[in-house]
């Protein structure tokens, strides 16, 4: 069973009034960047088909999204830029607090306090939040938990994302511990499932366990080599790297991009509830680097989006690439496009920013998708210039990161 996008305004008519609204709200917008020699003193309607204007509009592409016509470009979405002009086009959905894990960074050991089923967002809720997104200018959606392969309705959740791809969404990708990833990736694939992240923390099954707290090391490994045959566009290994722990295999997984086409990513270790996080444990990116290029000393750096998370880079021969998350040596705010939904229905517009604001409240109070862009315009708004720090962090009241959506 397909989960049917349902239209956002109770009727068709309404929901074209409504986007005509927002098409002049954004306009509105984008006329003071626009400009004045550009767009002058005269009506706006006159200069919609000026030439020179349409051409800035799609040259522009950052500051526009491409609707289900593909002829139709729009202004980008002001209620998802936020006061220091970052465009966000990039939200991560939580679809479940439950994991078949218990990775010591992720969950605290005793463990998490699970939301009521029905505080949950339902399947209804997170597709109408996924097109309300889409709808005002989000290209890529990250499902994440938890783990959302504990969802056995998780591929007709892609199936119904899928859809949005005539609306404007580009990519759709999901992060798992790839646990029962071998049985299901064809199957992912052909729901439409574009990008996939498989979190993975050493290359020794002992170790794993210790890690983890469960087995099922080999079941990963089979994973990733089952995402590369079914297709996937692109696949990502995650592999946090901790002091003491697995610093030493941090060659060996470089080893799996020099054979494999796959982007492993080292990420800087992290401070969450219950983690028990300390500098002391953090081994940082240019260390990471320095210990490769003592075996690959051909390593050299590729070019990144402003948007990109990862530092990238790779060396003559290989099949893949390597990257690395520096989170705590050296943010990367400044380019930040990401939300997130968590799977109690929070929007966070910081990883690591304490503040939320709930739209699973404002979904049940029936309100109208414009007051529903209000609230999430005034989140995005509110969002800082950057994170508040390494030291800073440790000390700040936040999520285990398992009830934020990896």
């Amino acid at each position: 069973m397909t989960f049917k996008l349902l239209p956002s305004a109770a009727a068709t008519g309404k929901r074209c009034l409504q986007h005509f609204n927002h098409f002049e709200s954004r306009i509105t917008f984008h006329r003071s960047l626009w400009s004045s020699s550009f767009i002058g003193q005269k009506d706006l309607s006159s200069n919609i088909g000026n030439k020179k204007l349409n051409s800035e509009i799609q040259v522009e592409d950052q500051n526009s999204h491409q609707t289900g016509n593909p002829s139709t470009i729009l202004p980008f979405s002001h209620f998802l830029v936020d006061s220091f002009s970052r465009h966000h086009t990039y939200l991560r959905i939580s679809l479940t607090e439950r994991c078949n894990l218990r990775c010591k960074y992720c969950m605290p050991e005793e463990g998490v306090e699970l939301t009521e089923k029905e505080k949950l967002l339902s399947n209804a809720e997170v597709l109408k939040l996924a097109q309300l997104f889409v709808a005002e200018g989000v290209d890529k959606i990250r499902l994440t938990g938890g783990e959302p392969m504990v969802r056995k309705d998780l591929l007709q959740i892609i199936e119904s994302l899928n859809e949005l791809k005539s609306e404007g969404l580009k990519t759709i990708g999901m992060t798992t511990n790839g646990i029962t990833l071998k049985r299901k990736a064809k199957a992912l694939k052909q729901a439409g499932l574009d990008h996939i992240n498989i979190s993975l923390d050493t290359l020794e099954p002992e170790k794993f366990q210790f890690v983890t707290r469960r087995n099922g090391w080999q079941n990963v490994m089979d994973g990733i080599h089952a995402a590369i045959d079914s297709g996937l566009a692109k696949i990502k290994l995650n592999c946090v790297v901790m002091r003491g722990l697995n610093e030493d295999e941090i060659v060996g997984f470089v080893k799996l991009a020099q054979t494999l086409p796959i982007d492993v990513r080292f990420i800087e270790y992290m401070p969450f509830d219950g983690n028990k996080w300390s500098q002391m444990k953090m081994f940082s990116y240019m260390e990471m680097l320095e210990l490769i290029r003592k075996e690959f000393p051909n390593l050299y750096r590729l070019s990144n989006d402003s948007t990109d998370t990862s530092k990238s880079f790779t060396a003559p021969g290989f099949a893949g690439k390597i990257g690395f998350i520096t989170s705590m040596s050296e943010h990367f705010c400044g380019g930040c496009n990401r939300l997130r939904i968590t799977a109690d229905g929070n929007l966070k517009v910081c990883l690591f920013g304490n503040a939320e604001v709930s739209l699973r409240d404002a979904l049940r109070s029936n309100l109208p998708d414009d007051e529903l862009l209000d609230i999430i315009g005034k989140a995005v708004k509110r969002k800082k210039k950057q994170h508040a720090g390494m030291t800073n962090l440790t000390n700040m009241k936040n999520r285990p990161m398992i009830l934020i959506g990896g």
